[in-house]
């Protein structure tokens, strides 16, 4: 089968497209057909060499956490999944990722896709979907009639996460470039920031409940941000290369967010996408062939929205 791999760490050149053995399910996992899967800015940092850390991978490594595809084996003791079931995941980071024509994947980081949408484009829902929920609901505990701001929603986890705390009811203050502040209004915020024109402390005039920091800010303007929350408020942030800043005479809890592969969330976001409440957004298809060139792009910051990837029909 194809795939793309890197067998040594380094810049987007690292990254080749060749034949792979294709693999065969164990225990408790299954085999996917895959649709396709998307690039996310972890993978760019994972094939850089800077997550050895966090998330060791084995070289040579298949990137692409998301993963939309239709099983086509199963593995010893898998129950409630079948053999041409179309289903969606986030994929254990430390492992083969689905930048190929088939993945492996635990069978229990699976649900069912979404049925509203084309198989392809549902691998831009796993990672940045569940991202958006957990900072929201797990962490910042968001309910009906609460202030949120959302610092940089016009990237691929904001615009679920404006979508998710509008349909949870919040009043939704997006920052966001004059590129994506159309999409960020279609999304539902009920107030749009130009935040590189305006800034953003002056123009927040009254307390939330919650700040949701998705953009590499420096950490002046990260600490601002808590100024903005009211007390016992939240200020739940994604870039966690610098941590969360808190306010402990105001009770304001700071929180760095590591996303976590669930299932059942990522079935209760298919169930919104089905029923018409959460939108997917794709701004890009590209070929698997062309992976390479894409996190060339993406380290070049010329990479906007979510892009899934698609191998060749297997």
């Amino acid at each position: 089968m194809k795939a793309v791999r890197f067998h040594e760490y380094g810049d987007p050149s690292v990254l080749r497209y060749e034949d792979v053995e294709q693999p065969v399910p164990g225990a408790g996992q299954v085999r996917i057909r895959v649709a396709a899967t998307s690039f996310n800015s972890v993978d760019g940092n994972i094939r850089g060499g800077f997550m050895q850390g966090p998330i060791p991978v084995q070289l040579p490594h298949t990137p692409g956490i998301d993963v939309a595809g239709t099983i086509d084996a199963l593995g010893e003791g898998v129950q409630g999944l079948a053999v041409g079931d179309d289903v969606i995941g986030f994929l254990p980071m430390d492992g083969t990722g689905a930048a190929a024509q088939y993945v492996l994947a635990p069978a229990e980081v699976l649900t069912p896709a979404p049925k509203s949408v084309p198989l392809p484009d549902a691998a831009a829902l796993p990672i940045v979907g569940l991202t958006a929920y957990q900072a929201l609901f797990d962490h910042a505990k968001l309910t009906a009639g609460q202030r949120v701001l959302i610092h940089g929603a016009g990237g691929a986890v904001g615009g679920y996460a404006v979508q998710l705390a509008k349909g949870a009811g919040a009043h939704v203050i997006a920052t966001a470039s004059p590129r994506s502040s159309e999409a960020v209004t279609s999304a539902g915020a009920d107030e749009v920031i130009d935040h590189t024109t305006t800034g953003v402390s002056a123009a927040v005039t009254e307390p939330v409940d919650v700040v949701l920091n998705l953009a590499p800010v420096d950490p002046a303007e990260l600490a601002a941000l808590v100024t903005l929350v009211r007390p016992g408020g939240v200020v739940a942030n994604t870039t966690v290369w610098m941590p969360a800043p808190n306010d402990e005479e105001r009770g304001v809890r700071g929180i760095d967010l590591f996303v976590r592969s669930d299932a059942d969330q990522l079935s209760q976001l298919v169930a919104l996408i089905d029923r018409g409440e959460l939108r997917i957004d794709v701004a890009e298809r590209v070929p698997l062939a062309e992976l390479p060139a894409l996190h060339a792009r993406a380290a070049e910051g010329a990479v906007h929205g979510k892009v899934i990837v698609v191998p060749p029909a297997a």
